[in-house]
């Protein structure tokens, strides 16, 4: 297991380093001038000389790259002052280092993401495992056409009705807004479950569909039939053989899911107004602000990267047979 997981970090390390060389090579190879949007508006051709100096631009793409990942891990000195690591630099909109506003910002996004996946994988999950246990029943009938209609919707369209309905007119629900898990943990639940359900709609739908799916096929495999035919109890069966069959490939399934909640996070902030890194990336895009820019991707593939480990590890914990891969 720890030689299956050391390949896994090695080959994290070496996708990170692909990732922010591209993305670095990418922003600074576009036709703005980063020191022109740094300088702003009506800035005179010696003050944007000045910056380009100022921040190296005036150095070898490579060379601006090296001083770009050493801060990152050991902080650099910029003529703003000092930043520490990590040091993704200055924001070119307002002058503020750039991991202050992240980190003032992930815990929204991180909160949404969180309490989303926790709400798709046990309402889809457990439909699922319900549908396929009454397969062919009115239950399973409804769940499916619920299930189906689920999966067509969009947050950007949900998202509206929900805060009408449940915030605006039946007052059941907070519309939303940034939690505060220091000094109000339960106003800050309470404030992400609108924003939660609408962002798991989707996801629910199609586990509901998927752990259906995987289900009944897992219950007509011949282990699952020698079991029966040993005197064993159908709930017996269908929990210890035929969900342990299944819960591989819904693992497999949610790592891949991982980049589609964090792109549903972005849309799921911009409409209930949440101050999390999805809007900042937004914010970030109109202002031309690049480090910035740069910072919520690395930091976003970073995170996709971290959780697609941890997801191989509990795939690999299910079938040792990953492991010898």
């Amino acid at each position: 297991m720890l030689r299956f997981l050391v390949r896994r970090v090695l080959g994290a390390l070496v996708i990170l380093l692909l990732i922010s060389a591209i993305t670095y090579f990418l922003f600074f190879f576009l036709p703005s001038d980063p020191a022109l949007l740094s300088c702003g508006k009506n800035c005179s051709p010696q003050n944007v000389a000045l910056i380009r100096k100022n921040l190296g631009l005036d150095l070898p793409i490579w060379t601006q790259y090296w001083h770009f990942m050493v801060g990152i891990f050991a902080g650099r000195d910029m003529p703003i002052g000092h930043c520490p690591a990590p040091c993704f630099g200055y924001s070119f909109a307002d002058q503020q280092l750039v991991w202050d506003t992240i980190a003032d910002r992930y815990p929204t996004t991180l909160s949404l993401a969180i309490g989303g996946a926790t709400v798709f994988l046990c309402v889809g999950v457990g439909l699922g495992l319900v549908s396929a246990w009454q397969q062919g029943r009115a239950f399973d009938r409804i769940a499916s056409g619920v299930s189906l209609v689920g999966n067509s919707v969009q947050i950007y369209f949900l998202g509206p009705i929900a805060i009408g309905l449940f915030a605006s007119s039946w007052h059941v629900l907070d519309r939303g807004h940034d939690p505060d898990w220091s000094h109000d943990p339960w106003g800050s639940v309470q404030g992400l479950i609108l924003p939660c359900m609408v962002l798991s709609v989707i996801f629910w739908s199609n586990y509901s569909r998927q752990t259906r799916s995987l289900m009944v096929e897992q219950m007509s495999e011949d282990h699952i039939r020698a079991a029966r035919a040993k005197g064993m109890s159908s709930r017996y069966v269908f929990l210890r053989y035929a969900l342990r069959g299944a819960a591989a490939s819904i693992i497999t399934i949610f790592g891949i899911d991982l980049s589609a909640v964090l792109g549903g996070a972005i849309i799921t902030e911009v409409t209930f107004g949440l101050h999390g890194l999805g809007l900042l990336s937004v914010q970030a895009v109109l202002r031309s602000d690049l480090p910035l820019e740069m910072a919520v991707m690395l930091i976003g593939a970073t995170i996709i990267v971290v959780c697609n480990i941890v997801v191989d590890a509990a795939y690999a914990l299910i079938d040792p047979r990953i492991r010898l891969s």
